[in-house]
């Protein structure tokens, strides 16, 4: 690339004060990206690092931007999600150097990347006749600005065109900005052909250099905006097509880290991007057929997609309508185009997924009655009150009585006795949906809930965490058999629906928060004991760097049976961040700012909900939200009205302190301190009777 003028709009736009705050002046900052103009000499730069961790001829190692489980989860999600490419892309193998056929391929890349914003915004975020806040333009190299393909075509300037560009709408700057990007695409020929096997199908090194220097300028960019609609400061993806194949290129890191010498930019921009970014790219995979159609759901069209699902998440936020959400209803359609097949019973056999509904010889169309499939089904399905299910892990079996159905607002899960000491109830949460007729594996969200709270639950036993505040792991395992109250005989197949079916089973039971005040028991004194209990257990669980990440209601329960002292403890950990790439659960009323706005947690975020949760339980008005935007609106208003500490500073002084506490941390690096906190709480804590309590705690 040969553009040697800076974006003058983005140079003459301050620091913000919430962005990066150090590494430089802004002066120094605003040169340092004027002279950031020509991704060759970064490539060059790059050279030697990208050789030095090759390996016979091949790319370093270079994680990918998504797993294949979360692609999968993401294209249930898009199921009746329409798509439509109006401009087609013209077919590489028909393709010539002239230059209608390269205009043509301009204005399919723009209209693809406005098909693919416009039908995930629709989906994901926007209301009813809400336009998306979002256009497409192309780059021009020359000048380093925006036009839309069709007018630089019409002006002569098809050869400069060098990137196209999902951007937000700004009135002030209708011509674009550099900090408006959302993401990015370089079209660019033989991405497919030069992506050899040996390299794992992986973009060849110039596009990759290419493809960082558009990165790094985007976050450079951003990180000088004054804008009020601000994006990541630390990722960005970028897209690498040719007229039939793509990929995903995305850059993360800290540009606190990056040195901003204005007499070297090069060398400080590739140190920084060899010491301190963290590069994800995607195998490269065809996108459009020979007749210039998207291929919307394969998987080089669905990673593509993906990206532009996390750059829009960047600007708007977690979407009112999750991919959880949205994948999960995948079985309920699934449960209806069986209905419409009239397919019988649906146990999993050695023979294939569906075993057809036996019927006679007739050759006469015979209508079946949907109730009866369904009550026949029921029969062998459902779980209630008094069904046994018979565990299997390793090497012992064990049978539970269910004694009540429950539901967390999410899943249902059970109380439920072990058969062999029916006196001690556990909770036991089992991954399918009693009134599904798929296997679990179908039933993703149940699924997904019991494994995951599984793992979590694990982790803490490997890592020696232990607290009485926390669920306890009693058991886990796979369905061998539901039925009535017998063992079943070892070694013998079942293949009943439910068998393979993964349960998990923890201790202690409990009353939760949230029935505590529908019931008017959960008195204001309650608040301090339970704002303790919780914190305590978030205390330990940040030992093994695990944070909850959906505290709520629902998912605090107080123990009262067989202990001297009621306690509370923190259950629902099937949403817990264990690394970087996990995400917590979305919801509108308990979720941090920054959960909702960047689909991660801050230090402080799980001891934000936990404030939000007492706030509600103990009488906060608890307002009608119906989107991110405006629960965000909420939170921003309760804050700074400090209406959230008035009416905890009602219930006792030191709960008031601890939310001012909590909003000073929210959004900042800083961590929490637990034990100062806690030795506060504990104080306050009124006792029925003089004596001390042990704290196990620990």
């Amino acid at each position: 690339m040969e553009g040697k003028s800076p974006d003058r709009d983005s140079l003459e736009s301050g620091t913000k004060k919430s962005s990066i705050s150090s590494g430089g002046r802004a002066q120094d900052r605003k040169e340092f990206f004027r002279r950031f103009v020509d991704s060759d000499i970064l490539t060059e730069k790059l050279t030697d690092w990208f050789e030095n961790n090759a390996k016979d001829n091949m790319l370093p190692a270079f994680d990918v931007p998504f797993e294949l489980v979360d692609l999968q989860k993401f294209d249930y999600a898009l199921e009746g999600v329409p798509f439509q490419q109006l401009i087609r892309m013209p077919s590489a193998i028909y393709a010539s150097t002239s230059g209608t056929v390269e205009a043509t391929a301009y204005l399919a890349l723009e209209d693809f990347m406005h098909a693919s914003a416009n039908s995930l915004w629709e989906s994901f975020w926007g209301q009813e006749n809400e336009r998306m806040p979002f256009y497409v333009s192309s780059l021009y190299n020359a000048n380093l600005r925006f036009y839309q393909a069709e007018k630089a075509i019409a002006k002569g300037k098809l050869g400069g065109l060098c990137a196209t560009a999902i951007m937000l709408k700004n009135p002030r700057h209708p011509q674009g900005k550099w900090d408006d990007i959302l993401e990015l695409a370089l079209l660019r020929p033989d991405i497919g052909t030069l992506a050899s096997v040996e390299n794992d199908c992986k973009p060849s090194l110039p596009i990759i250099g290419e493809a960082l220097f558009f990165a790094l300028r985007v976050l450079l960019a951003r990180s000088l905006s004054r804008s009020s609609n601000p994006l990541s400061l630390n990722s960005v993806f970028v897209l690498v097509v040719d007229c039939q194949y793509g990929g995903v290129i995305k850059v993360e890191g800290d540009l606190n880290k990056l040195e901003f010498d204005v007499n070297n930019v090069y060398e400080c921009s590739a140190a920084w991007i060899r010491n301190y970014s963290r590069i994800a790219i995607s195998p490269i995979d065809m996108i459009w057929n020979k007749l210039g159609n998207a291929n919307w759901g394969d998987i080089g069209a669905l990673q593509v997609l993906f990206a532009t699902f996390h750059s829009i998440t960047q600007y708007a936020g977690m979407p009112k309508n999750s991919v959880e959400d949205l994948a999960a209803d995948h079985s309920s359609r699934l449960q209806a185009r069986r209905i419409e097949r009239q397919l019988g019973d649906t146990r999993v056999n050695g023979n294939g997924l569906f075993r057809f509904q036996q019927r006679s010889a007739s050759p006469e169309i015979v209508e079946v009655q949907e109730e009866s499939v369904r009550v026949e089904s029921d029969k062998l399905m459902k779980l209630e009150v008094g069904s046994v299910l018979w565990l299997e892990d390793s090497d012992w079996q064990n049978g539970y009585q269910i004694n009540e159905v429950l539901n967390d607002g999410e899943i249902p899960y059970y109380m439920a006795s072990s058969v062999e000491d029916p006196r001690k109830n556990l909770f036991l949460y089992v991954g399918s949906h009693p009134s599904q007729l798929e296997p679990a594996w179908e039933d993703m969200k149940l699924w997904y809930q019991v494994q995951r709270q599984t793992k979590v639950l694990s982790v803490m036993k490997q890592k020696g965490l232990s607290s009485k505040y926390i669920s306890h792991l009693s058991a886990s395992g796979r369905i061998i058999h539901p039925g009535q109250c017998r063992r079943p005989s070892s070694g013998g197949n079942c293949d009943h629906p439910w068998c393979g079916t993964p349960v998990l089973v923890t201790s202690p039971v409990g009353t939760t928060v949230a029935d505590m005040v529908r019931m008017g028991k959960f008195r204001l004194d309650e608040a301090i004991k339970c704002c303790h209990d919780c914190l305590s257990a978030l205390s330990t669980a940040a030992l093994g760097g695990i944070r909850h990440g959906d505290i709520r209601p629902e998912n605090v329960i107080c123990v009262t049976s067989g202990v001297r002292q009621p306690y509370y403890v923190l259950i629902g950990w099937g949403h817990a961040i264990l690394e970087d790439r996990d995400r917590p659960a979305m919801n509108l009323h308990f979720s941090s700012t920054s959960a909702l706005q960047e689909g991660k947690l801050c230090s402080a975020s799980d001891a934000e909900s936990l404030v939000y949760m007492l706030y509600f339980s103990s009488g906060g008005n608890l307002p009608v939200l119906d989107s991110v935007e405006g629960a965000l609106q909420w939170r921003e208003t309760a804050w700074s009205r400090r209406s959230i500490q008035q009416k905890l500073g009602d219930i006792s002084a030191v709960l008031k302190a601890f939310a001012d506490y909590v909003d000073s941390l929210c959004g900042t690096p800083y961590p929490m301190d637990y034990e100062i906190w806690l030795r506060r709480l504990k104080r306050h804590i009124h006792e029925e009777d003089n004596g001390k309590e042990v704290d196990t705690s620990s």
